[in-house]
């Protein structure tokens, strides 16, 4: 059986940096791997008083079932002033609630900010980790996945320049070995 991956792309713009990035990533996946993209579009920002009421909306249900199914984590992020964007940050906090029902824990994540500007959206990648670590995601170290200047590492196809997708490749290798050290 095929162990799933979910991509989370913190970024909503139909055609973002980081989907492209989560895409090319994904194609790297050996064949007993099903990456999965999660929907974040859907998700309504999370409001504790749904949940104590027994009342969570739909999108937070089928949310939470999903990351359940999934076998690793993989989330890419642009930075949004310093930070993690709030449709990400969003979706942490949904599925980590109700409390006692963290569907994250235990599931080995890949952190990878990306970013026109030159910082690689160091600051977003910190601030995920630090969320990361409260909701018991086991996250890769090294190789560290800052990915700067990404207008300058997109062919005019629209496809990633063949040196990046290398690097790519170095970084799922990792995170591999370091699932299956966790999973196993």
């Amino acid at each position: 059986m095929k162990k799933k991956i979910g991509f989370f792309v913190g970024s909503l713009r139909k055609d973002s940096y980081s989907k492209k990035v989560a895409v090319a990533i994904s194609s790297l996946f050996p064949e007993d791997y099903e990456p999965v993209f999660i929907d974040l579009h859907e998700l309504e920002m999370y409001n504790q008083d749904l949940d104590d009421e027994g009342t969570p909306p739909a999108a937070w249900t089928k949310f939470r079932e999903e990351v359940k199914t999934l076998t690793g984590l993989v989330f890419v992020t642009p930075e949004y002033n310093r930070s993690v964007p709030g449709v990400l940050k969003n979706a942490l906090d949904v599925g980590s609630r109700p409390y006692g029902q963290n569907v994250w824990d235990g599931k080995p994540g890949l952190v990878v900010s990306v970013s026109p500007g030159a910082l690689s959206a160091f600051g977003a990648n910190h601030h995920l980790r630090q969320s990361l670590v409260f909701l018991n995601v086991p996250t890769l170290q090294q190789p560290e996945a800052y990915i700067g200047n990404i207008v300058n590492l997109i062919n005019d196809d629209g496809t990633i320049a063949e040196n990046t997708m290398s690097f790519f490749r170095t970084i799922v290798d990792a995170y591999l070995a370091f699932l299956e050290k966790i999973v196993d």
